[in-house]
């Protein structure tokens, strides 16, 4: 009989493995990683069945710099080849996180990872204009020799030139079967790292991989509707959602609803490149949810288990 426990897909921002900007290196992200970890077995130990997903994009920046700086000795990694080897990287980092914690708990649960690709559709306007900016930052010769090579890049605001590009909308998890299989067995399992590995369907049907990125959090919304998950649990580096951020009269939002956090976002609360993509995929998750239980949850690593006792966080619920 299917296992009827709660189902939790939980995304992890890539930034918040990087707990300290001034040291961004593997051993300080392995603390981050022991950090969440140990909240999210908190949560497994309660009963709940996860799916975490994560973001990558700070640890695609730095293999992208690694490029840059080796371009002269050995050949570049394609974008797609680089989601594929931040998955496994980010991926066995949470498995070993993980399933340390099973074991000093005595539970018996491991968890995998499943290397995910997500199909986009080849016509989607953001191929037509790139946007999304990775890597470092580049003076302007340097960007040009790389533009050479077929990037994209741009002029950002003074501060040097970056490579840009797409970031259009996931279609399709690929290896969606898989998970939901795995999860039947009893797996904990990660997947859809970094957004999925992007893809397209060539004119014979073959996949194909393509250079874009893909939004983590919309991609975790569509996963969490496709199983039918209980709660959309987004993991960033903030404990709770505040309206007029960074202003005198800042305030944090403990519970609100689908509508409540679409007025806002009309009002412009939600800064495009921070909390605006996290509030679109909750959004979009209970819109879409079959499930009528379902519920988001937005906090930091530190309190998810808080967050989840109502203690802290943002709630938003469908009304």
């Amino acid at each position: 009989m299917p296992d009827q426990s709660p189902l939790a897909v939980i995304a992890i921002g890539g930034n918040s493995l990087i707990a300290d900007d001034k040291h961004p290196d593997v051993a300080h992200q392995w603390d981050a990683v022991r950090e969440t970890t140990n909240h999210i077995a908190g949560m497994v130990e309660k009963g709940w069945r996860t799916v975490i997903t994560h973001g990558n994009g700070p640890q695609v920046g730095f293999i992208l710099r690694r490029n840059e700086l080796a371009a002269h000795e050995v050949h570049t990694t394609p974008l797609s080849l680089i989601v594929a080897d931040t998955q496994g990287s980010i991926g066995y980092m949470l498995q070993q996180g993980l399933n340390n914690e099973f074991f000093q708990r005595e539970m018996h649960k491991q968890t995998i990872t499943i290397v995910t690709q997500m199909r986009v559709d080849e016509n989607d306007p953001a191929f037509q204009n790139p946007t999304k900016p990775i890597g470092g930052f580049l003076d302007e010769a340097t960007a040009r020799v790389f533009e050479e090579t077929g990037w994209q890049v741009v002029e950002d605001a003074g501060r040097g030139w970056r490579r840009v590009v797409a970031s259009p909308l996931p279609v399709e998890i690929v290896e969606l079967a898989a998970i939901q299989q795995a999860l039947e067995l009893g797996w904990i399992v990660v997947a859809c790292g970094g957004g999925g590995i992007p893809v397209v369907r060539n004119h014979e049907g073959e996949l194909r991989g393509v250079s874009a990125v893909i939004d983590k959090d919309r991609a975790s919304s569509l996963l969490a509707r496709h199983l039918r998950a209980e709660l959309f649990l987004i993991s960033t580096g903030v404990k709770q959602v505040a309206i007029n951020f960074g202003k005198p009269n800042q305030q944090s939002i403990s519970s609100m609803s689908v509508d409540e956090a679409r007025h806002y976002r009309a009002e412009g609360h939600f800064a495009a490149g921070s909390m605006r993509p996290k509030i679109d995929a909750c959004i979009e998750f209970l819109e879409g949810s079959q499930n009528p239980d379902a519920w988001c949850l937005i906090t930091d690593p530190t309190n998810l288990e808080r967050a989840l006792d109502g203690e802290t966080g943002t709630r938003i619920v469908k009304k």
